[in-house]
């Protein structure tokens, strides 16, 4: 096949071109420049898709002996990641910009470019595995394609590409997805010369490259003074703004007095159209039931007695490295939502978030995912 390697100037986008090129590919490395700012460097291991990653990438294809490209998709990225991130959190929501950078631009916008040039594929350097469909080499095909968690489950990045579905993952390889560790990774890498074995992981938001979420968010969307108030609606403080808190957070509030009792308060909920940031006791944070829409199947689910399309005994997953919860998940395809009834009860959730739904045999095949409602 000829497959389009993106190669983001990391060990785990070299190794798995090198993959791609050992299983007989015809191989060409791209590196996408998501930034706008053409003079961004790396700051310490945050962040990605900086000058010094794109001359890491390029010095990773001269060793592979491929084709190495470098792809403008900055616009694409600050329109489909940027401007959702900003958008997501002026509604009230907590995005995931990982899981729509992996959706909007490193699937779709890739792919799209890669698919009229004549690629069959692109491979990654994500932590999934994929069996069937792309696994078989025939692109395209989605007949019997599963997603499944990664064997190294300290990096399995399942959760952030299920959004993809079915259509999107059939042009993907994932060439590390059985890597039994991110230390073997690295030691292939330093056996087959590549100068990246040693280079940090990149973490946190790519586009906060200082780690400040809340100050990005302030100077993008401005300083609006709003009140924190109590679940009975009594003010305790105030804020610059309720898109610079999540549901669940702890830390940073700026209260300037104890709770009565003395326990911390946690953000319960967030209101856009009163600039208000609820605080409250953490049992306040349990939900029993998650409702998402945006539903994208990568399974089909099965009928019960009463008509409803379902899976039992499966498990739900909130945050990347969240702890799956035991849930029945009932899903309405003609609406596009699911709802997931909890085993047990699940602390911090926040609209916005992305809920991926895990089952089958051994419990790590993706079956769907949506959004948090």
């Amino acid at each position: 096949m000829r497959v389009l390697a993106a190669l983001s100037g990391g060990v785990d986008s070299a190794v798995a071109a090198a993959r791609a090129v050992d299983a007989g590919h015809d191989v060409v490395g791209v590196h996408m420049a998501l930034t706008r700012n053409r003079a961004q460097t790396r700051s310490g291991s945050r962040g990605c898709c900086s000058i010094e990653d794109s001359a890491d990438a390029r010095w990773a294809a001269e060793i592979l002996g491929i084709p190495f490209y470098v792809w403008d998709l900055s616009e694409q990225f600050e329109e489909r990641v940027v401007a959702d991130f900003l958008d997501e959190y002026r509604a009230g929501r907590t995005p995931n910009p990982c899981v729509r950078c992996n959706e909007r631009v490193k699937f779709d916008a890739l792919l799209e470019r890669g698919l009229a040039l004549g690629f069959d594929a692109v491979a990654t350097g994500h932590y999934a595995r994929l069996t069937g469909g792309a696994a078989s080499s025939r692109p395209g095909e989605t007949t019997g394609l599963t997603l499944r968690r990664a064997a190294d489950a300290a990096k399995d990045q399942s959760y952030v590409l299920a959004v993809s579905g079915r259509e999107g993952l059939s042009r993907a390889l994932f060439p590390l997805g059985d890597a039994p560790s991110k230390a073997d990774v690295r030691a292939e890498a330093e056996r087959r010369g590549l100068p990246v074995a040693s280079k940090p992981d990149s973490y946190d938001i790519c586009f906060v490259a200082d780690g400040d979420t809340r100050g990005f968010l302030t100077r993008s969307l401005g300083v609006h003074e709003g009140a924190l108030v109590s679940p009975d609606g009594d003010v305790l403080g105030t804020h610059d703004g309720y898109f610079g808190f999540t549901v669940g957070q702890r830390k940073g509030l700026g209260l300037t007095r104890p709770a009565p009792d003395g326990r911390p308060r946690y953000v319960i909920e967030t209101r856009p159209a009163t600039n208000e940031v609820v605080v409250g006791p953490e049992e306040l944070l349990s939900r029993k039931s998650v409702d998402g829409n945006n539903l994208v199947l990568l399974a089909d689910p099965l009928p019960l007695n009463n008509g409803d399309l379902s899976w039992q005994d499966v498990t739900v997953q909130v945050r990347a490295h969240g702890r799956p919860t035991p849930a029945d998940v009932v899903v309405d395809i003609e609406n596009g939502t699911l709802q997931a009834r909890l085993h047990q009860p699940l602390r911090g959730l926040a609209a916005g978030q992305s809920v991926v739904v895990y089952g089958g045999d051994s419990g790590d095949r993706v079956l769907a995912q949506a959004t948090v409602a």
